[in-house]
């Protein structure tokens, strides 16, 4: 039964995701015709190394791109900082804190994941920055990663909480994946390893939801990620002196990804345009 089936994909989504997304697939969204539903999700929750200190977090002005101010709660710290400074645009990396075994302790063990902050110089310079972010591929994180702590002086990144919601088949076709779409020419039975009786017509892709959250506070980081495929059958589809201080203002839009060190794997990746706006 359809609607029996779609609440528990979204059962099985908020269980995943410890309920920070407690549904991906709306009224509707799975009927009849749909041959499969093909679900995945992500948690993730880490502590930084070094937490700020909620007590001097403080509201100061966020400027937006259409060149007004929100009052936004800026965390602060005047501890050393990952930061590298390149030609038009910082980075600054925040390590979390690593999971301890019994036989480890915590100067033994690396840090696996670390968020990155890519603040561009200008206020109205996120686009750009996220075009450069993109011509450099994969290699653009790794040659613009922070190597050592610098002495920060003016140092504030806001807290935000962020969500996104929507389906995602247009920005996949922009991407150039087209043909998993197109019905009688994507049939996807034998990459799914599913059964097919010789009757059944082609599988092709209808829909693919995506869904993330993710909260950035003083403690650290909690955030969430869900994708479902609905799956339609096509006949039923239409150097040694320390460096000199650096400053590092958030107080205007960036972008940022949380990446699993030892791989590079990007978890979760965005920007902030509103820390203010939810």
């Amino acid at each position: 039964i359809p609607e029996e089936a779609r609440k528990e994909i979204n059962s099985w989504v908020a269980a995943a995701t410890e309920k920070l997304i407690d549904t991906i697939l709306p009224p509707g969204s799975v009927s009849t015709d749909t041959g499969l539903v093909v679900a995945s999700a992500i948690y993730f929750n880490c502590q930084w190394r070094t937490p700020f200190c909620k007590e001097i977090t403080e509201k100061r002005a966020f400027h937006r791109l259409d060149g007004g101010d929100v009052e936004a709660d800026f965390m602060r710290s005047g501890e050393d900082q990952y930061i590298a400074v390149h030609d038009g645009f910082k980075v600054l990396k925040m390590p979390y804190a690593a999971r301890v075994s019994a036989r480890t302790t915590a100067a033994e063990t690396p840090t696996r994941y670390s968020m990155y902050v890519f603040l561009p110089d200008e206020r109205d310079g996120l686009w750009s920055l996220e075009d450069r972010m993109a011509a450099g591929g994969e290699g653009f994180l790794r040659e613009h990663t922070p190597e050592r702590r610098v002495e920060v002086g003016e140092f504030r990144i806001p807290r935000f909480k962020l969500s996104f919601d929507d389906g995602v088949v247009g920005a996949l076709q922009r991407l150039g994946v087209r043909d998993v779409f197109k019905p009688f020419v994507a049939d996807l039975a034998d990459v799914l390893e599913a059964e097919n009786s010789g009757d059944d017509p082609p599988l092709f892709v209808s829909d693919v939801k995506h869904k993330a959250v993710i909260e950035v506070n003083e403690e650290g980081t909690e955030a969430a990620a869900a994708t479902a495929v609905c799956l339609t059958f096509a006949s039923a589809a239409p150097s040694s002196r320390r460096p000199a201080r650096v400053d590092f203002v958030a107080d205007h839009p960036f972008a940022f990804l949380v990446v699993e060190e030892s791989s590079g794997v990007v978890l979760f990746a965005g920007h902030v345009v509103d820390p203010t706006d939810e």
